[in-house]
Formats: structure tokens, C-alpha cells, sequence
């Protein structure tokens, strides 16, 4: 009996620990085929012929689609079970990256607009997964895969201009490298699904249609959390659309300023793992979360100061502080609202679909504002006003309640 309980407690550990690398090797995949556009969006702007605007839709287009794909996924999910929703999100990943690789306009927006709805799919099913797997440790795994998937963003930042420039390989081939990480996580999911999933879906199939179609759409809560998801989101993908952009003109080179974006990610790793964790452990998190917000103001208004080393180095740290932490905060609050998996499912569709929309308007907005005032000050001002709000809304989302239900 003992040699029993031993075999079955090591079976249940090495489940663990294969199904938690599953995840972190999803998670790798979910922020380099965008952030490795930002440090060479100058030589595809050049390449093809267009505006600062326009280009900003390489960035903005795969937030659309997030907003569009978010909340079908839920559906999918539940005709496919999460496990082999998520291998459809890898796969659709892989055809954007490879259609988006050609030098056309229209393929490059259609294959961004692709790999948009892939990342959408495993954003919407990883925080739902660890909510059913994993139900009490939601706050550590989530800090140990947003961890993760900003160590991959941060690289991909870095390296897009050498990979395009110093190794020769043109802004096609630099964009093209991010298809590994997605074909190794298909590999080790299939070998996941054939091994560790049978009595899961088995259990997924019997409980039925418990998805209830729009009922997180009518809940305050829900809409709270989706709208801290997107001001955050906003920030993070208008810095890492615009920051190179803005350190080049204080006079540095693109790589360099490159460099430095892939700095600003890494520097966040400690809040992105950290503030999960500490969140989990407290009752009321709402300090936590507004401290993203004041972070924020601190790192875009040191940018309006000049370009004194100095004063750059403290505002990188402040706006990776609020990217790493803000990111994995919006994500934890998702379980934390949530009673079960199934709300975890839903709420993080309709989130991230509201959230990513709101996104959607940041790099396209700022390129353009750019475009009209030929200076960075009034989209750093519009930046900090977004960091204010996410403030306020920080106190709201991190108060103790939970989504379709009405204790105040």
C-alpha cells in the first residue's frame, strides 16, 4: 500500500513539474513576435514605404485581433478542451510569423494580424489552465510564467536588431527566429495531451456547457479588471513600440537604444515574479496594484527631464517596474476575481478582449501624435495621464470581491 501511495505521489510530481514547463514554454512565446518588431520597425518603415503611423500598426494589429479572437476562446476551449485550444494558439502563431515574413504590405499585416490570434488563444487559456490545475498556487505560477514569457520578450528585443543588422539576416529572417520557441512548446503539449490530459478532458466533456455566455459582460468587477488590463497593456506596448524611437532621438543608435528597451524588460523581471506573490498573500491588494500607476508617472515623466544618463537609468527602471509588475498583476487578478476555472476562463476572455482593444489605440495613437507634433513630450504627457488612471483603477480592482457576485 506505502509502495503504492510512493508511485502515485512521484506520478503526480513529475505531472507537475511537466505540465509547469508546458506553461512556461507557452509563455515563451507570447510577447516575442511583437517585441521584436519595435527595435527594427525603422528598417520595415524604410523597406516598404510607410509612415510612422502605419507602422505602428505592426504593433497595434496583433492587440486587435486579441480583441476580436479573446472572447471566442472561451468557445473553443470548450470544444477542443484548453490543452488542445492552446496547440491551435502555437500553430497559428507560427503561420503568422512565416506569413508575415515576406516583404508585402498586405502579408505583413495579415500575417501580424495571424500571429495576433495565436498569442490571443494562449493568453486567454494560460491563466484559465493554472486556475483548474493548479487552484492554489495560481499567484506563484502566474508570477513564474509572466516571469518567463518577459525574460523571452526582453531577449527578442534585444537581439531583433543584431539578428537584422550585425548578422545580416534583413528584418524578415530577425522576425522568422521566433518560430522556434513555438514549434518546441507544440512538441512538448502533444506529448503533454497524449500523456496527462485523457481524465481531464474526460471530466472537461462531462461537465458541459458550464461557459454562460455574457454574464462577465454584466459584471462591474469584470469590467474593472479589463480596463486595468488595457491601460497597463497600453503603456507596454507603446513602449516597446516607441521607446527605441524616442531614446534614438536623444542621440543614441538604434542598437543601443534596442538594448536598452531589452533593459527596461529585464529590469521588471524581480516585480513581474515578486508582486504576484505578494498579492496572493494579502487580503486586499489595491496598494500593490495602484503602486503600478506611480511607478509609471515617475519613469515617462523622467523622459520629458532630458537625456542625462542619470535621469534615463532611474526612468527605465520605474517603467520596467510598472510594465514587468502591471502585466502579471492584471493577469493574477484574474484568478484572484475568479471562484473556479470556468469564470477564470471567461473573465480573462472578456478582459483581455476589452482590454486588448483599449491597447489596440496606444502605438497607432502615439505614432501619429508623433507624426503631427515632430516631439515626444505630448506622448509622454498622454502616457502619464494613462499611468494616473491605472492608479485609481488599481485601488478598485485590488479590493477583496470576487466577479458575479455583489458583496461590495
Amino acid at each position: 500500500m506505502e509502495g503504492m501511495e510512493k508511485r502515485k505521489k512521484d506520478s503526480n510530481q513529475l505531472q507537475f513539474i511537466i505540465l509547469l514547463i508546458g506553461i512556461i514554454a507557452v509563455a515563451f512565446n507570447l510577447r516575442p513576435a511583437i517585441t521584436s518588431v519595435g527595435p527594427i520597425i525603422s528598417f520595415i518603415r524604410d523597406d516598404i514605404a510607410i509612415s510612422n503611423g502605419t507602422a505602428g500598426l505592426l504593433t497595434s494589429l496583433p492587440l486587435i485581433a486579441f480583441a476580436v479572437i479573446s472572447p471566442l476562446v472561451p468557445n473553443l476551449a470548450r470544444t477542443f478542451t484548453k490543452e488542445k485550444a492552446l496547440v491551435i494558439g502555437l500553430v497559428l502563431i507560427i503561420i503568422g510569423i512565416l506569413v508575415r515574413s515576406v516583404s508585402v504590405f498586405i502579408l505583413l499585416l495579415i500575417g501580424t494580424f495571424i500571429v495576433g490570434a495565436g498569442i490571443a488563444i494562449c493568453n486567454v487559456l494560460l491563466p484559465s489552465v493554472i486556475k483548474d490545475r493548479f487552484p492554489l498556487k495560481v499567484a506563484l505560477l502566474t508570477s513564474v510564467y509572466t516571469t518567463a514569457m518577459n525574460i523571452f520578450a526582453a531577449s527578442a528585443s534585444g537581439l531583433s536588431h543584431p539578428l537584422a543588422e550585425g548578422f545580416g539576416l534583413g528584418w524578415q529572417l530577425s522576425l522568422l527566429v521566433w518560430t522556434t520557441p513555438a514549434i518546441l512548446a507544440i512538441v512538448l503539449w502533444v506529448i503533454i495531451l497524449n500523456k496527462y490530459t485523457e481524465r481531464e478532458e474526460k471530466m472537461q466533456v462531462a461537465s458541459g456547457g458550464v461557459l454562460s455566455g455574457n454574464r462577465m459582460w454584466k459584471s462591474p468587477l469584470a469590467w474593472i479588471v479589463a480596463i486595468y488590463m488595457g491601460l497597463q497593456s497600453t503603456m507596454f506596448y507603446v513602449t516597446i513600440s516607441w521607446l527605441p524611437e524616442i531614446l534614438h532621438d536623444y542621440g543614441m543608435s538604434m542598437e543601443t537604444a534596442g538594448w536598452l528597451l531589452s533593459l527596461t524588460q529585464i529590469v521588471g523581471l524581480p516585480a513581474s515574479f515578486f508582486l504576484p506573490i505578494l498579492a496572493g498573500r494579502m487580503k486586499k491588494q489595491s496598494i500593490v496594484a495602484s503602486s503600478i500607476g506611480i511607478c509609471a508617472i515617475l519613469g515617462y515623466g523622467g523622459l520629458l527631464l532630458g537625456n542625462s544618463w542619470t535621469v534615463l537609468m532611474f526612468s527605465l527602471l520605474f517603467i520596467g517596474i510598472a510594465l514587468g509588475g502591471g502585466f502579471a498583476l492584471a493577469l493574477t487578478f484574474i484568478g484572484l476575481r475568479s471562484r473556479d476555472g470556468e469564470q477564470a476562463t471567461e473573465l480573462s476572455g472578456m478582459a483581455q478582449s476589452v482590454g486588448y482593444l483599449l491597447a489596440a489605440i496606444g502605438p497607432f495613437a502615439i505614432g501619429s501624435i508623433y507624426d503631427l507634433t515632430a516631439t515626444w513630450t505630448v506622448s509622454l504627457l498622454v502616457l502619464m495621464t494613462v499611468a494616473a488612471c491605472i492608479v485609481f483603477l488599481g485601488y478598485q480592482v485590488g479590493r477583496d470581491r470576487f466577479v458575479l457576485e455583489n458583496k461590495k
